[in-house]
């Protein structure tokens, strides 16, 4: 005789929800915010130097991306630098007013030490 392995709903159900919940608690990055939404919400904000920042009253929600950015963006001015014989420095404020006609009104922009909105 056969016998069948029937696992009542209830049951597979909640090892469902247990297992997507688990599954969710291992993905703190699935729901990361990327970098458009945190300057349209204004959760970061470009500064003169050419790196981002938490603006001020904002939460620090994006600080993990703004620190991953900022990682990315050093790397890039360290070659930009290299490539042109400037600094870093100068290459990261050279893009920042490169770039800055393109971000879109209402960015928080901190230059010359003081935030405001585009």
């Amino acid at each position: 005789m056969k016998t069948s392995t029937f696992i009542p709903a209830s049951r597979s159900l909640k090892t469902f929800v247990l297992f997507i919940t688990l599954l969710l608690s291992f993905s703190p990055g699935l729901f990361a915010i990327d970098l458009q939404t945190a300057l349209s919400k204004g959760l970061a904000g470009e500064v003169d130097n050419g790196y981002l920042a938490i603006p001020p009253g904002a939460t620090k929600e994006a600080q993990p991306l703004v620190s991953s950015v900022n990682n990315q963006r050093r790397t890039a001015y360290a070659s930009l630098a290299k490539k042109n014989g400037v600094s870093p420095e100068i290459a990261g404020q050279a893009t920042f007013e490169k770039r800055y006609p393109e971000f879109p009104a209402g960015t928080w922009v901190k230059i010359q030490g003081r935030w405001m909105q585009k």
